[in-house]
């Protein structure tokens, strides 16, 4: 009985959250707009990708249950962030910087974190893991954004950035986290590997935009 109240809450919360932000178009989306259609049709996905997370999260339990949450907390971000994003987009046909960070600066330090969380659920990393994480996706998202807003030139920004960019991969492909992956259980040491590509791909990405 306490599981299905669990997941009526989530419901429910994800409800609250999420249904200003589907309701609140001002236009209607044009249906040969393929940029606002990608902004709808990623929404969606991160709301569903949410509901999966936080339902595994209570199904597994244990160890495993704060790495799911962060990561459904990583969806619902996007989620909110991009339901935004639309209506923007339809209502200016831009895109603004600062909208961008914004999304940016809370989602990718997550999704740094869970390379910490997943090795910790099994007790291989240091503490520090965490933190030289996180500081260097800082340091890659504020050179990156005071490049693109003015507050340093392109080139500054661009190359704090990358030293940034360059740092995690390190860390994750060679120091102390990838050392520490190294004597995990074969499945985390698959989930870290997966993560680590699609991390890499995705900091590309944010350093190419």
């Amino acid at each position: 009985m306490s599981k299905f109240f669990n997941k009526l809450s989530i419901i429910a919360f994800l409800s609250i959250i999420l249904l200003p932000s589907i309701s609140h178009a001002e236009a209607a989306l044009d249906p040969g707009d393929l940029v606002g259609i990608s902004f709808w049709v990623i929404s969606i996905a991160m709301v569903a990708a949410t509901v999966f997370f936080l339902w595994e999260a209570m199904r597994i339990g244990g160890k495993w249950s704060t790495s799911l949450t962060v990561a459904a907390l990583v969806t619902l971000i996007a989620a909110v962030h991009y339901f935004y994003m639309r209506d923007i987009w339809i209502a200016s046909g831009d895109s603004p910087t600062v909208y961008r960070y914004v999304d940016w600066v809370l989602t990718v330090p997550l999704q740094m974190v869970e390379f910490y969380l997943i090795l910790a659920a099994v007790g291989m990393v240091a503490g520090r893991v965490f933190w030289h994480l996180l500081i260097g996706t800082l340091i890659m998202l504020l050179g990156g954004y005071f490049g693109e807003i003015g507050v340093l030139t392109p080139v500054v920004g661009f190359v704090i950035g990358m030293a940034g960019w360059l740092y995690i991969l390190y860390y994750i492909f060679s120091g102390e986290a990838a050392k520490s992956a190294e004597s995990a259980p074969a499945a985390v040491q698959s989930a870290f590997n997966a993560m680590r590509l699609m991390l890499q791909i995705l900091l590309t990405r944010l350093l190419l935009v």
